[in-house]
């Protein structure tokens, strides 16, 4: 194989380019992720412009809605809360979605719920916070005190949003969608391990997916074989506090503050978008022990580790 880097948008955001024996793959690093891009192509010249466009776009939506950055539009709203900050059609459609989530998991699916890292640190000790210091933030959880509209997000005071529930699986939609607009070609977009495809490959072989999870040994693995749509995967293996013998996973119960009883180590949830196999996978591991059960119930496709 070939390996030549394409473009170059600053020091630290490049874009390299692997040619295989059915396209291209194209790879760059974006929300704290490895991101692929494979494209059904032998056009060389298609497959990088397609890589560069996908890059972009997973930056433009990093810049935008992460937490991190300080200068995003998610740390100017957590800045400014208690005061109205202005918003365009993307975020308020983001924040529609975010509002359907909230509404269809029973409160269950909150992104006001970062703020709670305050008190959680998930590095493997025993140092369990105080009931009432969890209590103390809970004060400052709740997506029913956001004011929204069309034109305008405010929070209450004290509050925060973290986008990174979704921010990657709507990468992954984004981007399928622009390398739709540029060629009717089959990809597939990998955005650490959340990804979708654009149909099955020119020879009509399905793309075949491998499902990986921190867990796993070199002698355990799983595939799974995409047509269209997407999968998305939500995990609990190496963010823990464990004391007196008891485990206490980082998938918390917002209601409470509380970490939820032995939820798997992975979900992956099959779905028609990114998105949503992402809301589901979380929602289902935010079930704790019922995790399973749950996505049975609903009659969807999914895949469990324990």
């Amino acid at each position: 194989m070939s390996k030549n880097r394409v473009s170059k948008t600053s020091s630290s955001r490049t874009v390299q380019c692997i040619s295989r024996d059915n396209g291209f793959t194209l790879s760059f690093f974006a929300m704290a992720s490895l991101c692929e891009v494979l494209i059904d192509t032998h056009d060389k010249k298609l497959a990088i412009r397609m890589g560069n466009v996908a890059a972009n776009e997973a930056w433009r939506i990093e810049d935008k809605y992460s937490r991190y950055d300080k200068n995003s539009l998610c740390s100017e709203i957590n800045a400014n809360a208690g005061n109205r900050v202005e918003i365009d059609d993307e975020t308020y459609h983001l924040i529609e979605f975010i509002q359907q989530c909230y509404d269809l998991s029973d409160g269950e699916f909150d992104i006001t719920s970062g703020v709670l890292r305050k008190a959680w640190f998930f590095d493997g000790s025993d140092n369990i916070p105080s009931k009432k210091r969890v209590n103390e933030l809970l004060n400052f959880v709740g997506w029913q005190h956001i004011e929204y509209s069309p034109t305008y997000i405010m929070l209450k005071k004290g509050m925060e949003i973290d986008f990174g529930g979704i921010g990657k699986e709507y990468a992954v939609d984004r981007t399928i969608v622009l390398l739709s607009d540029i060629a009717n070609i089959p990809v597939l977009v990998n955005y650490g391990g959340d990804l979708a495809v654009s149909g099955q490959k020119k020879n009509n072989e399905p793309w075949q997916v491998g499902i990986e999870h921190p867990s796993f040994t070199s002698d355990t693995s799983s595939f799974v074989t995409l047509t269209s749509g997407a999968i998305a995967t939500s995990g609990d293996a190496n963010r823990f506090l464990l004391k007196d013998g008891h485990r206490y996973s980082h998938i918390l119960n917002i209601k409470t503050g509380w970490p939820v009883e032995l939820p798997p180590n992975s979900i992956t949830v099959a779905a028609p978008k990114c998105i949503q196999a992402g809301f589901l996978a979380t929602l289902a591991l935010l079930q704790g022990i019922d995790a399973e059960e749950f996505l049975k119930e609903q009659d969807i496709l999914h895949w469990s580790i324990r």
